[in-house]
């Protein structure tokens, strides 16, 4: 889609570049700038990385093998959350109790989740005076909202930042055992293991390759 598809009659930035909105405040789309130029297609700034949208499947995955299916549900995939009035974030990854989300329907959510993870971000942080204020005013307003956990993955620092109400924030590495909900552990480099994958660092980044142990080996 081109940048001509995606123009509105009214001046200014078209909605469809709109990431997320915060009390009525857009949070747009990194790039989209390069949207309107011509320089991008549209799909170019919504879409994941290979590495996104695999972590992605990788956690989502776990967390349905592990939980109890009878208690929670596991929803993903940039879950529209509405967690205020004139307010919604999407989510990569949401975890629900059974009992307060009984019903699936072609709208964004009102229940707040159990647990959010998110994988980077898509929004562009310009606007923002720091790029942290944007994960920060995120983690608070989900936390404010009823959410008990955020937990945020940085592929490129390769670094997790960890928010429990009531508690101290944490930022720690791939390597370390997270209490994701009653006694289940994530622990990123040990999921890359069980699937048989490594994880490299490279001058451009991160790249995944088969390990030579094999899927079979002990």
């Amino acid at each position: 889609m081109t940048v001509k598809a995606v123009k509105s009659r009214k001046k200014g930035i078209p909605k469809e570049l709109i990431y997320e909105m915060r009390f009525g405040s857009p949070v747009y789309y990194r790039d989209y700038d390069k949207v309107l130029s011509g320089e991008k297609e549209l799909e170019e700034v919504m879409g994941s990385s290979g590495l996104q949208a695999y972590l992605l499947i990788l956690i989502a995955s776990y967390l349905k093998e592990n939980l109890d299916r009878n208690k929670y549900i596991v929803l993903g995939g940039e879950l529209g959350y509405k967690f205020a009035p004139r307010s919604w974030y999407n989510l990569d990854i949401a975890v629900f109790r059974r009992e307060s989300f009984s019903k699936l329907t072609d709208k964004y959510v009102r229940t707040a989740p159990e647990i959010v993870i998110e994988i980077d971000t898509k929004a562009d942080l310009r606007r923002f005076e720091n790029p942290q204020d944007y994960f920060h005013r995120k983690t608070q307003d989900l936390l404010d909202s009823g959410v008990k956990k955020v937990i945020w993955i940085f592929a490129k620092d390769r670094k997790i930042w960890f928010a429990e109400r009531g508690n101290p924030w944490l930022i720690v590495n791939w390597d370390y055992d997270l209490d994701v909900l009653n006694g289940i552990k994530l622990n990123l480099f040990e999921l890359f293991k069980k699937e048989g994958m490594e994880i490299d660092m490279v001058t451009s980044g991160y790249t995944l390759r088969e390990s030579r142990r094999g899927k079979n080996d002990g």
